[in-house]
């Protein structure tokens, strides 16, 4: 297998290798190592079953998204653990127009993006002594009325959104969403400066039982973490929304698409490795599943290896449905 030059990769050592199972490969699998903890958390969990389970070795390649998809394309990377199917990128599409990879199975496929409130805004918190503080509040339609009960400290009489980092594709979107709502005089466009200020800045607010509005997504630990209720929006129409990433000042807004995430492999490697491509196929996690193996890594400063090792002990009735029982065996072993 060719390696893209320049790039770097972690390998595990031999010794991981399970001693009584044979792998149907005899080269390590190499996975995309991509740049955020939930594709992470998917290779560690992957990677540690593929090797105790199946008698292989694994590789990871660590980068960004465009490089390590147009990288699986050219065969140096065999297993994508999430692609993100109704927002993914032309170096994928091109690579599987020619043939070269395909999509195998669904990780999961209840992705979800939108404008969020603490639940405790709408339904209170008991055990917390809150009590609610919009009991009608269901959909952007009901914002023009919270403005007091979202104050912006900096500009008062007006409420705060908190939107995603400039630069980010989202924030173009959420801008053009807040003026197709006619909520741009309402709200201030709060942009923090990282993504790492939007989740510290939702996080005090659930922290300090404090009302908030904000943009999130997920699976992530700020959804595993915080219960947080999505606003109702239009229902999802494809053409307004590529016009809020295009157009200028849209007159139309539409809730965010829920996005199917599956699991990409290059067509070498499926034809070389039909047992693992099983496995590959049966895995299936969830929005809440990933999201909560996610707090876990925050809440206890863990590392995705980490997280991995926690699901596969407390989740055996998850991962033992995607392999045979002589490889779940192995496993559990290995535990």
């Amino acid at each position: 297998m060719l390696m893209a030059a320049g790039l770097a990769f972690t390998q595990i050592p031999s010794s991981a290798q399970a001693q009584d199972a044979t792998c149907e490969i005899d080269r390590p699998v190499m996975f995309a190592g991509l740049n955020y903890d939930s594709a992470l958390f998917h290779n560690a969990v992957a990677r540690f079953i593929i090797e105790k389970g199946y008698g292989c070795q694994t590789d990871a390649l660590p980068g960004d998204v465009i490089p390590l998809l147009t990288g699986t394309g050219k065969g140096d990377i065999d297993v994508v653990m999430e692609i993100w199917r109704d927002n993914v990128a032309e170096a994928w599409t091109k690579a599987e127009e020619a043939g070269n990879v395909s999509q195998i199975g669904v990780n999961f496929d209840d992705a979800v993006e939108g404008w969020f409130v603490p639940s405790y805004v709408i339904e209170g918190d008991a055990d917390r002594g809150i009590e609610p503080m919009a009991p009608d509040l269901k959909s952007v339609d009901d914002l023009a009325k919270y403005t007091e009960l979202f104050e912006d400290p900096e500009e008062p009489g007006k409420g705060r959104f908190y939107n995603c980092p400039s630069g980010w594709v989202c924030e173009k979107v959420n801008s053009a969403k807040l003026g197709a709502y006619g909520l741009d005089g309402d709200f201030t466009n709060f942009r923090p400066g990282t993504g790492a200020a939007l989740s510290a800045a939702i996080a005090s607010a659930h922290k300090r039982g404090k009302p908030a509005l904000y943009y999130y997504w997920g699976p992530t630990w700020v959804m595993g973490l915080y219960d947080s209720t999505r606003l109702e929006e239009p229902a999802y129409d494809k053409a307004i929304f590529d016009a809020l990433k295009t157009e200028e000042n849209p007159t139309k807004a539409t809730a965010y698409p829920q996005s199917t995430i599956t699991i990409g492999v290059n067509n070498d490697f499926k034809a070389a490795a039909p047992t693992l491509i099983t496995f590959l196929t049966n895995y299936e996690t969830s929005n809440a599943l990933v999201s909560e193996m996610l707090a876990y890594m925050q809440e206890n400063n863990e590392k995705p290896d980490g997280a991995a090792m926690h699901f596969l002990k407390s989740k055996p009735d998850v991962w033992k449905a995607w392999v045979p029982g002589d490889v779940a065996a192995r496993v559990e072993n290995a535990l």
